[in-house]
This record gives structure tokens, C-alpha cells and sequence, in this order.
């Protein structure tokens, strides 16, 4: 029961920091996960890719009710170029140690705080 209420808690704030900063809930689940759950980080971040694809889906739903929000010829451009990455990605992913990826996860998330706080 605890995992449960730990995973509703997880999803609860993946979904909400993903629909309004656009994170798409990986920067909070994948540390959640090997944290709280004791995952390693391959796991955690093949499983938040997972549920991303979830949230992505329900948030862009609520987020075409509004006219213009989004920039439809952007997501074409982006999504091919990030699905044809995130395929190139997610093999080398496996290739990497998960002492490695976390390193990664770890710089990318301080440089990108750091940028964001002093733009």
C-alpha cells in the first residue's frame, strides 16, 4: 500500500510540474523513482519515458481546448527530430552504466536550473 500511495504521490507531482513547466514529469519521476522506489536510473528513466507518453497525451488534449496555445508546426518539426533522437537515445542509454546516466541527469538538471535562474 505504501508503494501505491508513493506512486499516486509520484504521478500527482510529475503531472503537475510537467503540464505547467513543460518538463513532461521525467525531471521528477526519474529522481522519484530511484530514491523513492530504490530503482536503478535505466529503469527509471525507461519507465518514465513510459509514462510520459501519458501525461504528454492528456495534457495536449486539455491544451487544444485553447485556440493557439499551441504551435502545431513546431511539434511537427520537433517531434520527428526528437523521435528519431530519442530512438538513438534510448540505445545508448543501454549502452551506459547507470552510475553514468545519473552523473548525466545530475549535470543536466544543475545547468539547466543555473541558466534558467540567471536568464
Amino acid at each position: 500500500m505504501k508503494t501505491f500511495l508513493v506512486l499516486l504521490a509520484i504521478g500527482a507531482a510529475a503531472g503537475l510540474m510537467g503540464a505547467l513547466c513543460g518538463v513532461g514529469g521525467g525531471i521528477v519521476m526519474v529522481p522519484a523513482f530511484t530514491l523513492a522506489l530504490g530503482m536503478d536510473q535505466k529503469t527509471a528513466v525507461a519507465t518514465s519515458m513510459a509514462a510520459v507518453v501519458v501525461t504528454a497525451v492528456v495534457a495536449t488534449a486539455n491544451n487544444m481546448r485553447s485556440d493557439g496555445l499551441i504551435d502545431w508546426k513546431v511539434v511537427g518539426i520537433v517531434a520527428l527530430s526528437a523521435a528519431a533522437f530519442s530512438w538513438w537515445g534510448s540505445d545508448l542509454m543501454k549502452q551506459l552504466s547507470s552510475p553514468v546516466l545519473t552523473k548525466i541527469f545530475a549535470f543536466l538538471m544543475i545547468a539547466v536550473g543555473v541558466r534558467m535562474l540567471w536568464k
